[in-house]
């Protein structure tokens, strides 16, 4: 489904990184505003992606691409602009995973599971995607990290590693368990639904 985002928060995020009329693009500069549009859709569909509460993706995006206009000028062109920009996704992600852990033990609550989707008989591409991002959160997130990186970012391992700060044979093995525990996960959706998703056809 198409995020309204870029549209309701275009000037929000003109007005965080920059100080001056949130209704000019050029306020943000040329490059950063085409990369802003070219890119959003890639950032806010890995940051859901990677485990970010539903209600807070916008936010957390937001958040990377403040960072990604700050950080504009170091950008070499040594890695595909996508791949840069995944690292400052995953970077923020895991800060943002800290806070919301560290809430959570200051507030001791318990909160409340995510309503179930009713399943269809003929399950559509946005369903496909409810599916996938329901059996992503079942994996730990090491897997679905890596697994998300490569099956959805698609980064090559060397990339993976880089942004994680792992070896490649550490990407190799997490990738590895990763892969069979959604393909296990997987089996046991179709089986209970009987049906595939599209996406993986």
């Amino acid at each position: 489904m198409t995020s309204l985002w870029p549209l309701a928060r275009r000037s929000t995020i003109s007005c965080a990184v920059s100080k001056t009329d949130p209704s000019d693009e050029t306020s943000v500069g040329p490059a950063f505003a085409a990369i802003y549009r070219e890119h959003h859709s890639f950032v806010w569909r890995n940051v859901k992606r990677l485990g970010v509460a539903p209600g807070e993706v916008d936010d957390v995006v937001q958040e990377v691409f403040i960072v990604a206009h700050r950080r504009l000028q170091q950008f070499e062109g040594r890695s595909k602009l996508s791949t840069w920009l995944f690292g400052i996704a995953y970077r923020v992600v895991k800060d943002h995973r800290l806070s919301v852990e560290a809430r959570q033990r200051r507030e001791a609550g318990v909160t409340e599971p995510r309503a179930p989707t009713v399943p269809d008989r003929k399950v559509s591409r946005q369903q496909a995607a409810q599916v996938l991002d329901q059996l992503l959160e079942r994996l730990d997130p090491e897997k679905r990290d890596v697994f998300v990186m490569a099956e959805v970012a698609k980064l090559s391992a060397p990339e993976i590693a880089e942004t994680l700060g792992v070896k490649v044979n550490t990407v190799y093995s997490r990738l590895r368990a990763a892969r069979k525990e959604f393909e296990s996960l997987l089996d046991k959706h179709r089986a209970q639904r009987s049906s595939g998703l599209p996406w993986l056809t």
